[in-house]
């Protein structure tokens, strides 16, 4: 079976589970699963029975799909993602963008925890992800075009949406909440980077450093998709200082910005144009 088959496979199993046509997919990393729970839910279905659909493998990710309403608007929430690490191959990882494409979305908000290269930000932060850059030594786009999706070459001079950009600072200034701009930097994982490989990221750019998201948004702008991405900063990874974190503290520190996390979010859904 092909990748398109596979897609339309999981599209249609979804669409027979769930009346509702979402307008804005949200996939929710490491730990910040819990605007899951804010959701007024129409369907809820696990990963394990859509068919063709990855299985989220990692601790800290529910693995299912909520489908609902969330402040006005449709709402298709990954509590969950999959990451190049666990075994799947690109195309696999990115498969949920291209199937809730399918569904009706117009807009990807992508979420991860992420360690921190900036010496201005600390652990707990926020972070609204205004570039990446690709370390992960693959892209999700390689192989057959899918025509049916965007083309061949797609551009990707403005990944995040410059406007939901300024949406984001102007709900955090307005709540309170601290926020950073920066880049995200992708590395495949599942290691954690070397002192060099962190020198070196900082030297090229990087203000955080994460497993996930850049191929989710790379997919999202081949479709044509709006995209948006906020970063959970859950250690700080400046090598002369950093100490080795571990996946539980990781979610720990995720789970504590839960309250500010889901207040921007929140609003954000409240008030973005689609």
């Amino acid at each position: 079976m092909n990748l398109m088959e596979r897609i339309e496979k999981s599209t249609e199993f979804i669409r027979r589970n769930s009346e509702l046509e979402p307008e804005i997919g949200i996939v929710l990393g490491t730990g910040l699963g819990s605007l899951g729970d804010y959701i007024d839910k129409v369907s809820v279905i696990d990963y394990g029975d859509i068919p063709e659909f990855p299985v989220s493998t990692v601790f800290g990710h529910e693995g299912r799909l909520i489908l609902g309403h969330l402040e006005g608007k449709r709402i298709i929430a990954m509590q969950g993602r999959f990451h190049y690490y666990e075994g799947y191959s690109m195309q696999e990882v990115t498969m949920p963008v291209r199937v809730m494409k399918k569904l009706g979305i117009k807009l990807l908000v992508a979420s991860n925890a992420c360690g921190g290269l900036n010496p201005s930000f600390k652990a707990g932060d926020i972070m609204i992800i205004t570039d990446h850059i690709n370390f992960m030594g693959t892209n999700p786009l390689i192989g057959p075009n899918l025509e049916e999706f965007g083309p061949r070459f797609p551009d990707m001079s403005e990944v995040y949406d410059r406007g939901l950009v300024e949406l984001l600072e102007k709900i955090a200034a307005v709540q309170g909440i601290k926020v950073h701009k920066g880049v995200y930097g992708a590395v495949s994982g599942p290691n954690y980077s070397t002192k060099a490989e962190l020198s070196m990221m900082i030297k090229l750019g990087s203000d955080t450093v994460g497993m996930s998201t850049v191929p989710e948004a790379i997919v999202a702008r081949h479709c044509g998709l709006k995209v948006a991405g906020v970063s959970c900063i859950t250690d700080m990874a400046i090598p002369d200082t950093m100490t080795a974190p571990t996946h539980e503290e990781i979610v720990k520190v995720a789970e504590s910005v839960k309250p500010k996390f889901v207040s921007l979010i929140k609003q954000f859904i409240k008030e973005v144009q689609l």
